[in-house]
């Protein structure tokens, strides 16, 4: 998953596909957060797409906002690390301009990079090297335009509508270096291995004492003598030492003071002439930080994401489509996941994660009600609601209006709690329309899975 990704550092425990924190997995038998995160994890994956954490704040969450291999290694150019020359390129015109100008300035060859949020692109045929202008033009019309499929984008492939074009290098010997922030320690951690272009997640399970880990203290920072541990255990010659502490040092600064959530260096590269590159580079940011960096938000590729995830975040709600037919509305993420497991228990299957959060308003109702039936496998609707700052009331008001207001003709089930759930039962009664409440979750989850399987 880590290896030319753009996806959060998650580890999946093949017993329960648990994700965790890299290397801190949990004790055996401490099932709870597995069974909140199975539904959407074996959703995701078993559409080949990669991982996500949902939003869990209400405010955006530790959703990640992920940028292209080229905008990664603009930020770290900036830094003073290292990185091949190349330029992006959005037409064959372009792409063909800029081959031309690295030959001109002494490259004697280059690579053609699709850039996609994805993963796999060189085994998905979206990475070429050129050894001559015609070579690399070639190369820039085969690929440029092309339905790119990887392991990370699921049969349905993601559509190249950029190219990074870069000079190749003289490779002596490739490894990796990736930060990710360990969840049980609550600290960053700079991982380092030899294992430089592989799996990185097969060489964690396989050989794990081939990932080398710095734990950096936040009061403290990371210490050139953490980025020498490193450096040595990577086995770097000793005229490289020193140019790779300033690299790991760069590379810690850019983390920090970009507010990341992940970032990559596979392949961390050595070249023949002692030289060390980011051969290719990999960023995301935590969404609720981008308020401080609008020249990092203003990166996001919408083009990338799912187009009913992009319209959710219009409106501060937070959605991710899965592959089900029963929709779900709910306030708050843990109950998003309970309500997915509870679905599943039933029968039947979520066809979204959708938390409107704590102060929903009627538009914001209405909005979620539309993004909801955008989805063409929705058979009925699943609104479990737990009531404090978000009255039920003034929820069910919000349901009456947009199920009114947008003629909604699939079946709707609630489960409402809380605040003035009396109040807001009565305003479902007296509204004339045909919703189904259920006393408890288990109820409301029976009633909505035989709903769902009841619409032709």
């Amino acid at each position: 998953m880590l290896r030319d990704s753009h996806a959060p550092s998650l580890f999946l425990l093949p017993d329960v596909r648990q994700p965790v924190a890299p290397f801190a997995r949990p004790k055996p038998g401490n099932l709870s957060f597995a069974y909140r995160w199975h539904g959407l994890a074996l959703a995701r994956l078993s559409r080949g797409q990669a991982l996500r954490t949902p939003n869990l704040s209400g405010r955006g969450g530790p959703n990640p906002m992920k940028i292209h291999e080229y905008q990664a290694k603009e930020i770290l150019a900036k830094y003073g690390v290292p990185v091949p020359r190349g330029e992006v390129a959005n037409t064959p015109e372009e792409a063909a301009a800029v081959a031309r100008k690295l030959f001109a300035e002494g490259a004697s060859g280059v690579v053609v990079k699709a850039q996609i949020h994805a993963g796999g692109r060189g085994k998905g045929g979206g990475v070429k090297v050129a050894k001559s202008r015609d070579e690399a033009e070639h190369h820039v019309q085969k690929i440029l335009g092309m339905q790119l499929v990887t392991h990370q984008t699921g049969p349905q492939g993601q559509k190249v509508q950029r190219l990074l074009i870069e000079e190749t290098a003289a490779i002596d010997r490739e490894l990796y270096l990736g930060i990710v922030l360990d969840r049980a320690t609550g600290k960053l951690v700079f991982m380092a291995s030899q294992a430089g272009g592989m799996e990185i997640e097969e060489v964690a399970a396989k050989t794990p004492e081939a990932i080398y880990k710095e734990a950096i203290d936040p009061a403290v920072g990371f210490g050139a003598w953490q980025a020498r541990k490193l450096a040595f255990a990577l086995g770097l010659k000793p005229t490289q030492i020193n140019q790779a502490v300033a690299f790991l040092q760069s590379l810690y600064k850019a983390f920090v003071e970009t507010d990341a959530s992940l970032l990559e260096i596979n392949p961390f590269i050595t070249t023949k002439d002692d030289k060390l590159f980011a051969l290719d580079a990999k960023m995301n940011f935590d969404d609720n930080a981008l308020f401080r960096h609008p020249e990092i938000k203003a990166l996001r590729d919408t083009a990338e994401e799912d187009p009913l995830e992009v319209e959710a975040s219009k409106y501060a709600l937070n959605y991710i489509k899965l592959d089900g037919t029963i929709a779900c509305m709910v306030n708050g993420a843990g109950l998003a996941m309970a309500t997915m497991d509870i679905i599943q228990y039933a029968g039947g299957s979520p066809a979204n994660f959708l938390d409107v959060g704590g102060g929903a308003t009627q538009e914001q109702i209405e909005h979620a009600f539309e993004i909801l039936l955008s989805d063409k496998n929705v058979k009925a609707i699943f609104i479990n609601i737990f009531g404090g700052i978000l009255r039920v009331d003034r929820l069910a008001t919000g349901v009456v209006a947009a199920a009114r207001n947008l003629n909604v003709q699939v079946p709707i089930v609630l489960r409402l709690e809380g605040t003035n759930v009396e109040e807001g039962r009565q305003i479902l009664k007296e509204s004339g329309l045909n919703f189904q409440v259920g006393a408890t979750m288990k109820e409301a989850a029976a009633m909505v899975v035989a709903a769902a399987k009841g619409v032709k």
